[in-house]
């Protein structure tokens, strides 16, 4: 009775196995990353008897957008699809007589109803199928626990410290490789995974990647106080940080990194107003005028008070005044005499074998002036070989007769140019035709 038994549940699972199946995501929730597909029975549906983990040849798979498909058999990924649209799964170790060819079908039929009469009537193999949510997932919120150190440079005030960051803000990832979440995070789940089961490691990670991140963007010279309007060059630096953990083992990657606050300790503040402070008053005619300002403070609380103390109050004022050796008018001197000593600023140079036009217009370089249209001067002046500059036909130094330009000679029949342009023969050795003014190039 037992191989009876096992030959009637071969036969009957081969044929109840034999329809087509039509697999389907309904739209994925955002906080599911990954899904098992479903096969689509309805109450006019006879495919009801079938195995659940088998995908008879030629059966349909529905991919939608923001999805992406993979069909699992034996525990194995064999298949992937994340182009939108029906996939047809061809190439199934589970034939049916519906696809293919009818005689090679049948074949296949009988020969898989005595493989699984080996195993009692139970179909060996397990085929599955897998969606998983390819959108952006957004409103993952962060917080620094503790302060974040961050490097501070500014060169106009000689600045290069550490001091310490709280970071608040959200960020948001998404499923680069399918495969790599399948085979290293959530593997073959019965029915969802959600995300609720890895923001924890997420975040942690993603934390402990904020100070090389932070790292790398004070090195492109970024201020704290400007960090919310960087948040691309943040995200680009964290994908770099984190690329071994999460691109390369879970294949998830940063798509965008909020920053909402970012806050420096009071005390940190403090000392870095002080020390921009400090180098903004290296300029005496800066010092003068915050020090003329807090005179002139003092002064008005002085006349402010109606008692006896006002006189006081002065003269204490001038006691300082000459105590610290230096007033706003000695400040306002140095400044004004380190303005003199600086140099002036140099006239932006002309471009090599520029001319300047009557009308104004450095730096032509054409035959015409670019501002008014005026032709381009022409020089009459030329150097003596005694290295005086004249005009005339005559050096007015040594009296030598202004050199005349060499010319040049060749054959305007044939074309032919001697060794010496200056000095041809005759005759054209080519054509024969005399050389003349009309030869002249």
């Amino acid at each position: 009775m037992g191989l009876i038994n096992a030959a009637l549940g071969a036969a009957g699972g081969v044929m109840a196995d034999q329809w087509k199946e039509y697999f389907y995501c309904e739209a994925i929730p955002e906080n599911v990353m990954a899904v098992k597909g479903l096969h689509r029975v309805s109450g006019r549906s006879t495919n009801y008897k079938g195995s659940e983990n088998i995908i008879s040849n030629g059966s349909v798979v529905a991919v939608a957008d923001g999805q992406c498909m993979i069909i699992v058999d034996q525990g194995k990924v064999t298949e992937l699809c994340a182009e939108p649209g029906e996939f047809v799964y061809d190439s199934s170790t589970e034939p049916s007589i519906f696809s293919g060819s009818l005689g090679q079908s049948i074949l296949a039929t009988f020969k898989n109803i005595g493989k699984r009469f080996t195993f009692g009537g139970e179909p060996p193999k397990d085929q599955r199928i897998y969606y998983f949510n390819t959108k952006e997932l957004i409103g993952n919120k962060y917080g620094t626990p503790s302060p974040v150190p961050f490097r501070v440079v500014d060169q106009r005030a000689g600045i290069d410290i550490d001091i310490s960051l709280r970071c608040f803000g959200e960020y948001s990832y998404r499923i680069c490789d399918p495969i790599l979440f399948y085979t290293n995070v959530c593997g073959n789940v019965s029915e969802e995974f959600t995300r609720d089961r890895l923001d924890g490691q997420l975040k942690t990670e993603l934390l402990t990647a904020l100070q090389p991140a932070f790292a790398k963007i004070s090195d492109m010279g970024i201020r704290y106080s400007s960090l919310p309007g960087h948040t691309m060059e943040l995200a680009d630096a964290l994908n770099e940080v984190l690329s071994s953990k999460w691109r390369d083992l879970r294949g998830l990657e940063i798509v965008s990194f909020g920053v909402s606050s970012v806050k420096a300790s009071e005390e940190d503040e403090k000392m870095l107003k002080e020390m921009q402070r400090n180098v903004a008053f290296m300029d005496p005619t800066r010092a003068a005028a915050h020090l003329v300002g807090a005179q002139a403070s003092a002064m008005q609380a002085a006349a402010s008070n109606q008692g006896a103390g006002s006189a006081m109050a002065f003269m204490g004022m001038n006691m300082a005044g000459q105590a610290g050796g230096m007033n706003a008018q000695n400040l306002y001197q140095m400044g004004a005499q380190q303005q003199a000593q600086q140099p002036a600023p140099a006239a932006p140079a002309a471009p090599a074998n520029g001319w300047t036009c009557s009308c104004g217009k450095t730096g032509n370089t054409g035959k015409f002036c670019a501002e008014c249209g005026s032709p381009k001067p022409v020089s009459d002046t030329w150097t003596c070989a005694c290295g005086a500059v004249n005009k005339g036909k005559f050096c007015s130094e040594c009296g030598k007769p202004k050199p005349t330009a060499p010319r040049h000679y060749k054959c305007n029949k044939c074309g032919w140019e001697p060794a010496d342009p200056t000095n041809p023969p005759k005759f054209c050795p080519e054509c024969g035709d005399p050389f003349n003014d009309a030869d002249l190039t």
